[in-house]
């Protein structure tokens, strides 16, 4: 079978991005991640919030700590981005317990936490099966997280 020039063209430019590096799926992580302070700020911030604000700071956490674990991944450091991996179940946790008592932003609060679980499941194709536990593990808690806030939103 003979292919025409554009269709060898196509196959090739196919073919490209099939053999991707792992590395060009982390771009999809932003470089301007949140530093330490900044994130000790918000953490303080989201502790000392009235409840109904609460879940909506947790939730903005839970999506810097997923950039901060990306950005980790990528840079090698694994106990960092396991850390950082702990930290976002923690806050999804607080997301949890604070879920009926928030009604500010619910809709915010949804579709961060739907880039946090896009970004983590982008993710798992890049880490090595012996780290993927804990991140499956957050997914899975994520997923579920962000099925009761659809239900909050669409209860509005």
């Amino acid at each position: 079978m003979r292919l025409s020039v554009a269709g060898s063209a196509l196959l090739l430019a196919f073919a490209s991005v099939l053999a991707l590096p792992p590395a060009h799926a982390l771009a999809i992580y932003s470089d301007d991640v949140m530093d330490a302070a900044a994130l000790a700020d918000l953490e303080a911030r989201a502790s000392h919030a009235q409840t109904s604000e609460q879940a909506f700071l947790y939730t903005e956490l839970v999506h810097e700590y997923v950039e901060v674990a990306g950005k980790q991944v990528a840079a090698g450091d694994m106990d960092q981005a396991t850390a950082s991996l702990e930290r976002v179940q923690t806050y999804a946790d607080r997301i949890h317990a604070n879920l009926g008592k928030s009604s500010k932003r619910v809709k915010n609060a949804e579709m961060l936490l739907h880039m946090a679980t896009y970004k983590l499941t982008q993710l798992m194709h890049i880490i090595s099966t012996e780290d993927s536990a804990l991140l499956q593990a957050t997914l899975k808690r994520l997923d579920k997280l962000h099925d009761e806030l659809l239900q909050q939103v669409f209860a509005h």
